[in-house]
């Protein structure tokens, strides 16, 4: 089993920045790919981000394409998303996933906060 622990949250101002990670325990994330999704309240739990587990190929959401970057580090067993141009919309908890090739759980982080101030 795959342990998942999200970090770097906080308050932020409309335009400024955060930078999450998800730091990974248990076993090695090098063959997991990985995803951030996040829920706002009262609202479905929505993807954000995702990077396979081999070459590095990301896919966003419409709606942080150009503002959000997902990368790994695979010998630190950490995963991150740089957060630029952060908007107000963007508040909710934001949470780690994990997924191995062709097995049937999925891992997830207790999710962190991410509040961004007009």
């Amino acid at each position: 089993q795959v342990q998942l622990v999200e970090s770097g949250g906080g308050l932020v101002q409309a335009g400024g920045s955060l930078r999450l990670s998800c730091a990974a325990s248990g076993r090695s994330i090098s063959t997991y790919t990985m995803a951030w999704f996040r829920q706002a309240p009262g609202k479905e739990r929505e993807f954000v981000a995702t990077i396979r587990w081999r070459g590095g190929a990301t896919r966003y959401s419409d709606s942080v394409k150009g503002r959000f970057t997902i990368s790994r580090n695979n010998a630190g067993n950490t995963m991150y998303l740089q957060m630029n141009s952060l908007k107000p919309e963007d508040t909710a908890v934001y949470y780690c996933n994990g997924k191995r090739l062709g097995s049937i759980p999925e891992y997830w982080g207790q999710g962190i906060q991410v509040s961004v101030s007009s």
